[in-house]
């Protein structure tokens, strides 16, 4: 009933929010993402999308579509692989950004073990630059990690837009330094968040530094000051920010798979994951619905 390459289709789609950047990660013109969408739709005699020429958002008959296509597509793999008899092997040295751990990442790779078991699959959780550097010297094969706006890499998971969060009860001095909770260089949000205060001209102090997200998020709900943070990753606990604070806007920011330099039965396990984090990226996506400001 639901061909498998509309349904990939609106999967990128439904990621990306964008028909522009679906048909990039997909190698396909335009034209084509939106006749699968069409067709798709028509398939289940529902609107999947509300989209006019500035947005793209899911229905509830989209959203409640994501874990169908999912289902349906693992599904379909698991036939593909048992039936053609291939088995993937080897070492698999996998690098996700501290953005990852609250969110359901191990998810996707508990099915990625349960689906090649004889994949021995290492995983590294630092910061976005550290594990672009590990990558580049060759010490990861796949990354799932933010990247700079400069930096071309990578194949999109999904754009988002950085915000600032902090505790909901936390008021900031206008005639007072910016209290920040960074991650220490080469962080990425950190560089982000440093350079807009100084394009404003806005004093700041750092009130917390931490390589892990677990310290940014304590010192967070504790008051000690704000941070920047993906809008699609704002954990519990922690609002956004009030515009009236007049802090500066931040920018978007690109979620990205870049794979490293090594052949054979590593690149075919990198595919292989990077397939599954590309098919179930809305689960790496903490929807929020409202906020503060």
């Amino acid at each position: 009933m639901y061909d498998p390459s509309q349904l990939r289709t609106f999967l990128a789609v439904a990621q990306t929010l964008s028909f522009t950047q679906a048909a990039r990660r997909l190698g396909l013109r335009q034209s084509t993402v939106s006749q699968h969408v069409r067709r798709l739709e028509e398939a289940t005699g529902r609107t999947l999308f509300d989209r006019d020429t500035h947005s793209v958002e899911l229905t509830e008959d989209g959203e409640a579509m994501l874990g169908f296509a999912r289902r349906i597509l693992e599904v379909h793999e698991q036939a593909a692989a048992f039936f053609t008899g291939t088995r993937l092997r080897g070492r698999l040295r996998f690098g996700a950004s501290e953005d990852f751990v609250l969110t359901r990442l191990p998810e996707i790779l508990e099915g990625f073990r349960h689906d090649h078991p004889e994949v021995d699959l290492e995983l590294t959780v630092e910061l976005s630059g550290t594990l672009h550097e590990r990558l580049a010297a060759g010490r990861l094969d796949l990354v799932l990690a933010k990247r700079r706006p400069e930096d071309p890499r990578g194949e999109l998971v999904w754009h988002d837009e950085l915000v600032w969060i902090g505790a909901e009860r936390l008021r900031l001095e206008p005639d007072r330094p910016v209290p920040l909770i960074v991650y220490p260089p080469p962080g990425i949000t950190r560089a982000l968040a440093l350079e807009a205060l100084q394009r404003q001209g806005r004093p700041w102090r750092i009130a917390c530094t931490s390589g892990s997200l677990n310290g940014l998020i304590a010192a967070a709900r504790a008051g000690l000051g704000v941070m920047a943070h993906s809008r699609g990753l704002i954990p519990p606990g922690l609002v956004r920010v009030p515009d009236r604070s007049g802090l500066p806007e931040l920018g978007g920011v690109d979620f990205v798979l870049v794979h490293g330099r090594r052949g054979g039965a590593a690149q075919e396990a990198a595919d292989a994951l990077a397939a599954a984090v590309l098919a179930g990226g809305d689960r790496l996506q903490r929807r929020q619905r409202t906020g503060i400001g």
